[in-house]
């Protein structure tokens, strides 16, 4: 199945063709899903999800990488849903889980080519300044640094101390009582509601409150990426949906001039482009990454 475009109902629970497997992981197994083998694989591509994500926020687009010749693997960092994660919240820290990601590259078949988003795309960064032998990256929706002021940086505010003494279901009550007063929430259905609730509450409470103190405090390490990046002559894209609410445009637009590569931005999608708007997304990808491989 193709992916879905705008307007069509994709999802954590759009219809794929990859399959559940299990990566190595310094923490335990790392949950993954992985498309079937193409018959001339081009590369693997990695997707990294961001902060309570795993890895179906990427499901609407496995099909078409795999149409387009790609191997996709996309996995629940540490601590995420169904990876088992470390007991110190400071394992949770970009550069921290991108050493993990870098060893986790280093299993795969080559040429990787590395996408985070969100939270993810700190982690990439991570993993890239830790030496991951990869082909390419691509930063999805995310930063040069911490999060900025606004309704997601406030949520991690109020939702903290519930996590801390009252656990991860008074946590998820805060963040359902957020996301009621977002616009669309009420139209989404009742079985994506069940699974998010679900794989909130199969998170890690320390992988949760160290991912939430990276989004706070993670430094601007643009230079340190540009110096790699020019040094390892890597491609490198910043793509963002045309409305994101995290980081500002403008901040990822520069953080692209910077790095000296691409901006792009998803039409009709906010700041998870893999869902809204898929379609769009792989339309930028895919062309990119082809270009990369020469």
């Amino acid at each position: 199945m193709s992916a879905a475009g705008p307007g069509e109902g994709a999802s954590q629970l759009s219809p794929h063709r990859g399959t559940r497997v299990e990566l190595p992981g310094r923490y335990g197994p790392i949950a993954a899903l992985r498309t079937p083998e193409p018959e001339q694989p081009l590369a693997t591509v990695l997707l990294v999800p961001g902060y309570t994500g795993s890895k179906e926020d990427f499901a609407p687009l496995l099909d078409g990488c795999a149409a387009a010749g790609f191997r996709a693997v996309a996995i629940d960092l540490p601590g995420q849903y169904e990876s088992p994660g470390p007991d110190e919240e400071s394992a949770y820290l970009p550069a921290e889980l991108g050493t993990v990601v870098a060893e986790l590259i280093a299993t795969l078949p080559g040429p990787v080519l590395l996408l985070g988003h969100s939270y993810g795309g700190l982690v990439a960064r991570g993993a890239v300044l830790a030496g991951a032998g990869i082909g390419g990256l691509t930063l999805l929706g995310t930063g040069p640094g911490r999060l900025p002021a606004g309704f997601r940086l406030e949520a991690l505010r109020t939702g903290e101390p519930e996590l801390r003494t009252g656990g991860l279901g008074a946590a998820y009550t805060v963040r359902e009582r957020l996301n009621s007063t977002l616009p669309g929430w009420a139209a989404v259905p009742p079985e994506l509601r069940v699974f998010l609730r679900k794989r909130f509450l199969a998170s890690s409470p320390k992988g949760l409150l160290g991912m939430a103190a990276g989004l706070r405090a993670e430094p601007d390490r643009v230079d340190e990426l540009a110096a790699v990046l020019h040094r390892d002559g890597l491609p490198c894209l910043v793509a963002a949906g045309a409305r994101d609410d995290a980081w500002h445009l403008p901040t990822q637009r520069e953080m692209a001039r910077r790095l000296g590569v691409p901006f792009e931005l998803v039409p009709h999608a906010a700041h998870s482009p893999n869902t809204e708007n898929p379609a769009g997304l792989l339309d930028i990808l895919l062309p990119a990454w082809k270009s990369w491989l020469g």
